[in-house]
């Protein structure tokens, strides 16, 4: 499983989930899984597209992994969005823009808190 911290003008996107149940209105980095015949990187530009109708390039790789239940591992990328495009949530109901001061005001999913303080060390 691949996400990506989708970064501009220092703040990163979160994208409200709204299923399973279980995870309905907790936050993550958008993403998915890697499709046979994908590198990490296609899959994260073609979930993007899929998932905010937004084109993205891959500039880097956060460091480690997290578990996602017993079978997953998570591993997030830093993007950028191409040509200033906006998001459009198609699988999400809510996106917002966090600069550093504000990556703890929403609920993030667990496989995604592993990755903040670098994330934050990478805003400031």
């Amino acid at each position: 499983m691949v996400g990506a911290a989708v970064v501009r003008d220092g703040r990163v996107l979160a994208c409200r989930r709204t299923s399973p149940p279980e995870a309905a209105g907790r936050w993550e980095f958008p993403g998915g899984k890697v499709e046979a015949g994908e590198s990490p990187e296609q899959a994260l530009v073609r979930e993007l597209a899929e998932e905010l109708r937004v084109p993205v390039t891959v500039t880097g790789w956060l460091d480690g992994v997290a578990a996602i239940g017993e079978t997953h591992q998570l591993r997030v990328a830093l993007a950028t969005v191409v040509d200033g495009a906006e998001p459009d949530p198609v699988e999400h109901d809510a996106t917002r823009w966090l600069g550093v001061g504000e990556l703890d005001d929403v609920d993030w999913l667990e496989p995604d808190r592993p990755f903040l303080a670098e994330l934050a060390a990478y805003l400031e």
